[in-house]
């Protein structure tokens, strides 16, 4: 079936004892076993299983055409697994792009994680590079694709095949694009991570991570472990709403990137902006890359005020109807200085805003913006 079918029925069959369309939540901790001791219902405890669980990580391993999902209580406790799982014969070292998530890097600088592995950071854009990293003994080379905050473009294809020539796992974080937009193993992926929080959750409401696998492997074994034995599973609750906002995925993504191109275009036409950062534009340097790998080019972009620090944070203030707040995917537009969010280790430029593209209407949010940086210009 096609995506936008399995995101509708994949792991989403009616209640056997009800008919109920709409899933309960199992909110039970734990299960009654038969007289003779088993479990015939196929779960014992929650921390171990749960149908909603199971529910979710069966529809998201069919989303992204992998073999397993496995769930966490967050998008960095699905990060942090994806480390500490790799196989013990391979080495302890990752390659990571200059442009990641800013939570990635603040586990390897701020908790043991970072003192168990070695790593190196790369500009993924080019190809020589990694090449050049991945020579070395790695164990891990990790993908961002649009990345966190500068929106580069990675060739998953390239990478996932320098990385298996080294020996190393490749792990992409498709957060931001979706199994929507870019189905990661077709170009020959390893591991899947996701945010669930962000579009696939879709309404801001719930935290949830994922992990999905190409192959069964030991692998898998460890990241089921890791979820079990460490304790970082998901709540029913959170398992449920997680596969809700799943059923809407396809059409809320049309939206998000629609307005998203639409936004952007305007940005690059603006006096006050010097900078867009969106694939979806053909001035992007990923653009091409882009094109063979997404479906769309996503609801993200971020965008440099001419000026710097004092200039962003007054368009991010001037704004009413765009919400200043952290996160992206839900249904609300979202801006942020990522610089002053992520402190004095950033590599966002200071006058940049990110922004998250929501479900309102793309001429509102051009009005929005229009008005916010006309009052910077006016000052210049």
């Amino acid at each position: 079936m096609h995506p936008e079918t399995l995101a509708v029925h994949a792991g989403q069959k009616s209640d056997p004892v009800t008919g109920a369309i709409a899933a309960p939540i199992y909110l039970s901790t734990t299960f009654e076993r038969s007289a003779d001791g088993t479990f015939p219902s196929g779960y014992e405890y929650s921390r171990d299983d749960n149908p909603n669980r199971r529910n979710l990580e069966t529809c998201l391993a069919a989303l992204e055409g992998g073999a397993e999902a496995i769930t966490f209580a967050s998008g960095m406790a699905a990060i942090t697994a994806v480390i500490e799982s790799l196989p013990d014969d391979l080495p302890k070292r990752l390659v990571l792009p200059d442009d990641i998530y800013f939570g990635v890097r603040s586990l390897l600088n701020e908790t043991d994680v970072g003192r168990r592995f070695e790593w190196e950071v790369v500009d993924m854009t080019d190809l020589q590079a990694v090449r050049a990293a991945c020579a070395k003994p790695t164990g891990l080379v990790w993908i961002e694709t649009p990345s966190n905050p500068l929106v580069k473009i990675v060739d998953i294809a390239a990478i996932a095949q320098l990385a298996r020539e080294g020996g190393a796992v490749s792990a992409v974080d498709n957060t931001w694009a979706t199994p929507l937009l870019t189905r990661p193993f077709e170009f020959g992926a390893d591991l899947v991570v996701h945010s669930l929080t962000k579009y696939i959750g879709g309404h801001s409401d719930v935290m949830i991570g994922a992990v999905v696998s190409r192959e069964s492997g030991p692998q898998n074994l460890a990241l089921r472990a890791i979820q079990k034995h460490k304790g970082s599973v998901p709540s029913p609750l959170d398992c449920w709403l997680a596969l809700r906002g799943i059923q809407s995925l396809a059409p809320r993504m049309q939206v998000h990137c629609g307005n998203a191109m639409e936004v952007a275009r305007f940005l690059s036409q603006h006096p006050a902006v010097s900078v867009v950062h969106y694939p979806g534009l053909p001035t992007h340097p990923g653009f091409a890359v882009a094109s063979k790998q997404m479906k769309s080019f996503g609801g993200m972009l971020s965008f440099e005020v001419a000026g710097a620090r004092k200039e962003a944070m007054a368009v991010a203030g001037a704004l009413r109807l765009i919400a200043r707040a952290t996160s992206l995917g839900g249904t609300h537009s979202l801006i942020e200085h990522r610089a002053s969010v992520e402190g004095p280790q950033t590599k966002a430029p200071e006058g940049l805003l990110r922004m998250s593209i929501g479900l309102e209407n793309a001429l509102d949010l051009i009005s929005d913006l229009d008005q916010a940086l006309g009052q910077i210009s006016n000052r210049r």
